[in-house]
């Protein structure tokens, strides 16, 4: 006996199945697009990255090695001390004519004649200018060297280093480039000979700001980032963590701390050059504190920094379970001990990653740097904060603007020690995390 009505039901049933066998592979297929999207996009950034690392790497690994050459130097009386006034007055010391002393060295080596004007000039072209820094060092730390010779390996001028890098076509006319050709076979010479070759280049880490490319360096830079980051760090991370403690633990919830909270999201979202202005208003203009400075620099860094820090700390007070607070107060502590015994140990691991990531963005700052005048050129170590320093990224950029050829590879060399700096600090961050973090 056939039921009235099944018939139509049971032709409707098989169309009901395909629609939606259809509906689910079309959301299977429209699932398989969007994770072929998501991994496009992350293969797009990867290639992205990849080219901007190929590029920064090939460009400045030859900044670490520095082309010298070494030479048997006289230090000859003559030219050093010629009236025997040494003694008596130190001045003569120093306004000695020491590149002369490396030029014949270098004449003698190569068995020319220094006499002709001409092939003086050549030789003087194959020798940094910093070799009068050097030598003059060298007496002043031990006089008893006049009169003696000594092998002493000093920098090559700036366009020999870049021809010997290969960063200079040779094979156009020599009045296209800045060595000429004398100068590439006297070059060829002494490399053939040994004496001639490239050498770690220690001076990039160690000298200060230079007009001369083979005697710059990011030494100055490295100590006022130094000192910019320990003023960073004892100011941020107190008066931030206290803050972060009292909105997420104590402060009521009222339209004052709501307001207190969307301002502290929204300094978090200001770019860093108003800060800078910020800073010369207040700190240079109206404090009256030196331009140039690591503590001006450390303190704009602060402000720019403190949003960061209670955003992270904030966070990683609540990620605390509220057992944990119900525990600690259910067998007496007060409250303040419930936080500071129980709660601020277990969001230790969330606040210091937090701190070291706010870090890793002051290190790379340069606008609110260039406003308070950290672009000065300053080639002596910062002794305390208050003393003229400059700062890694300004460092980059002033570098950057050079019109010299040997300062390309510099201003990439100098990319290269910022980036490690930074991926130093963010691995570190990661592995605390990892290390310490409780998950519930």
């Amino acid at each position: 006996m056939t039921v009235s009505g099944s018939a139509p039901e049971a032709t409707q049933m098989p169309e009901k199945r395909v629609w939606r066998d259809i509906g689910i592979k079309r959301r299977y297929a429209a699932e398989r697009r969007f994770k072929a999207y998501g991994l496009g996009a992350v293969l797009v950034g990867l290639v992205c990255l990849g080219m901007l690392l190929v590029s920064v790497v090939s460009k400045g690994y030859t900044a670490f090695l520095q082309t010298s050459i070494q030479l048997d130097i006289t230090f000859d009386k003559k030219v050093i001390d010629p009236q025997g006034q040494a003694a008596t007055n130190d001045r003569v010391l120093l306004m000695a004519n020491y590149p002369v002393l490396a030029t014949r060295a270098l004449a003698k080596v190569l068995g020319v004649d220094e006499s002709d004007r001409k092939l003086r000039r050549d030789l003087s072209g194959m020798i940094s200018n910093g070799v009068r820094t050097q030598l003059r060092d060298m007496v002043l730390a031990d006089p008893s060297i006049i009169g003696k010779t000594r092998s002493v390996w000093v920098l090559a001028a700036a366009d020999v280093d870049s021809a010997y890098k290969g960063q200079i076509d040779l094979s156009v006319d020599q009045a296209r480039r800045k060595v000429d050709d004398q100068q590439v076979a006297w070059m060829n010479k002494l490399a053939g000979e040994g004496i001639l070759k490239g050498r770690f280049n220690t001076g990039i880490f160690v000298n200060g700001a230079s007009s001369r490319p083979e005697t710059a360096g990011m030494g100055v830079a490295m100590i006022g980032s130094m000192y910019m980051m320990a003023i960073v760090l004892v100011l941020a991370l107190p008066i931030g963590v206290a803050a972060s403690i009292y909105l997420e633990e104590f402060a009521p919830k009222n339209r004052w701390t709501d307001l207190i909270e969307v301002n502290i999201n929204n300094l978090a979202a200001v770019p860093s050059i108003v800060f800078g202005l910020l800073g010369l208003a207040v700190f240079i203009n109206f404090m009256h504190l030196p331009r140039s400075a690591s503590l001006v620099g450390g303190l704009v860094l602060t402000l720019m920094t403190l949003p960061t820090i209670i955003i992270a700390t904030r966070a990683a007070l609540k990620a605390v379970p509220p057992s944990i607070r119900a525990a600690a107060l259910g067998i007496g502590a007060s409250k303040m001990q419930m936080v500071f015994h129980h709660v601020l140990p277990l969001a230790a691991p969330g606040i210091l990653t937090g701190t070291i990531i706010g870090l890793a963005q002051a290190l790379g700052e340069t606008a609110p740097l260039l406003l308070i005048g950290m672009v000065a050129f300053v080639a002596d170590y910062p002794a305390t904060p208050m003393d003229p320093a400059t700062a890694l990224p300004v460092q980059i950029y002033m570098w950057a603007n050079e019109a010299e050829r040997a300062f390309v590879e510099r201003t990439s060399g100098a990319i290269i020690i910022l980036l490690m700096f930074l991926a130093v600090m963010n691995i570190t961050a990661i592995i605390l995390r990892r290390r310490f973090e409780r998950r519930w």
